[in-house]
């Protein structure tokens, strides 16, 4: 088909990574604090919510690689080329461009928001912003195969959570899980909706999908990926809804980091501001699958070098820092990126592959037709 991406083979890595991709992609800065807001929906029954969502996910992502699949090699951009034309499609890919840019600028300012509050209060959140840009940019010039190793790199310091989250267990009630099924459908649903902006990042096969080595291969790892993000969330949930009362749980900002709180080691007093620390590590592959995403569809419009985007993408979101540093702003900026993110990552895929279902079905005919006519 039109606008195929032909990939080397130095460019490619194998299937098997994309479970660490998606795994670095999903986790970031939403495990701190989701379960308020999904409690503040579905209360008790959050965590009926937080499967629904996962078991949404895994249909959605169903649909985006049978879209893939339709398109040999390409991309998401590529495929709006195909199925729109030239000029509606570049359209949609300025449009969708936007995306990861947004979806950056929601990670800085919530891991800045939570550096501030947690760790150095007093710290100015622009030289914040401007050591993550230094440190991404210089992580994403390093090229696509650099970032697929971080997120490898990341995954190792993920690992430590579910075991160091028994301690708590110790001090939990699990009648705060009852009754179950005491909300509303509407109010289950709406705790799915919340988590949008926790759970997103799969939506990169979107456009990694050409750089994929084993295509047979790749969709048993980004389920398995989405499998593993799912357990390490609904562990976390459950022991906070069974630890925190529902007052608790409804004012507490970031659970997770509430529940490291209580941890005392021999070795480590503050637990929380150790992973505070390392959790910089966890979100530099999310934002570098973005401001790699961001590029793949910026080249697909105007060839320009890497260093030079990430100089004027990391401006846009330095600025976008200094408007968005009140946890007002910040809850405002959340809650409306999770609402466009909801329509992009969950709805727009089952839009995009039935266009692209009957565009292949007409170009069956047409080829039939013409094939006739020959004869």
């Amino acid at each position: 088909m039109k606008n195929t991406i032909y990939v080397g083979n130095t460019q490619q890595f194998n299937a098997f990574l994309l479970f660490y991709i998606v795994v670095a992609a999903q986790i970031g800065v939403g495990i701190h604090g989701f379960q308020r807001v999904l409690y503040e929906d579905a209360k008790q029954d959050a965590w009926i919510s937080l499967v629904l969502s996962f078991v949404f996910a895994h249909i959605v992502v169903t649909v985006m690689m049978k879209t893939l699949d339709m398109f040999e090699s390409n991309d998401l951009y590529g495929i709006h080329l195909d199925i729109f034309g030239k000029y509606f499609g570049t359209t949609l890919n300025c449009i969708y461009c936007l995306y990861p840019l947004f979806a950056f600028i929601a990670i800085v300012i919530n891991y800045i928001e939570v550096i501030n509050t947690w760790v150095f209060p007093y710290l100015s959140p622009n030289f914040l912003c401007l050591t993550i840009l230094i440190i991404t940019i210089y992580a994403f010039t390093g090229g696509l195969r650099i970032i697929v190793g971080l997120c490898f790199f990341s995954f190792f310091f993920i690992l430590w959570i579910p075991p160091i989250l028994i301690i708590p267990l110790k001090y939990s009630d699990w009648n705060f899980l009852l009754p179950i099924l005491d909300n509303e459908l509407k109010d289950i649903a709406k705790g799915v909706l919340s988590m949008t902006f926790t759970i997103i990042g799969f939506e990169i096969i979107n456009v990694i999908y050409p750089f994929v080595k084993e295509k047979d291969k790749y969709k048993r790892y980004v389920h398995l990926g989405l499998l593993f993000t799912f357990l390490l969330y609904l562990a976390i949930l459950l022991i906070s809804l069974t630890f925190f009362s529902g007052g608790q749980l409804s004012k507490t900002i970031w659970a997770t980091l509430t529940l490291f709180s209580i941890i005392r080691l021999p070795f480590i007093e503050r637990v929380e501001i150790i992973t505070i620390c390392v959790w910089l590590i966890i979100i530099l592959p999310n934002l570098c699958l973005f401001m790699w995403s961001a590029y793949r569809g910026i080249i697909r419009m105007k060839v320009i070098s890497p260093v030079k985007f990430s100089v004027f993408f990391a401006i846009i979101i330095f600025i976008a820092n200094i408007l968005f540093y009140k946890r007002s702003t910040i809850n405002i900026y959340d809650k409306y990126y999770g609402r466009v993110a909801f329509f992009i990552v969950f709805i727009y895929p089952f839009i995009l592959f039935l266009l692209a279902w009957i565009k292949k079905k007409f170009r069956k005919i047409k080829t039939a037709g013409e094939h006739n006519n020959e004869n």
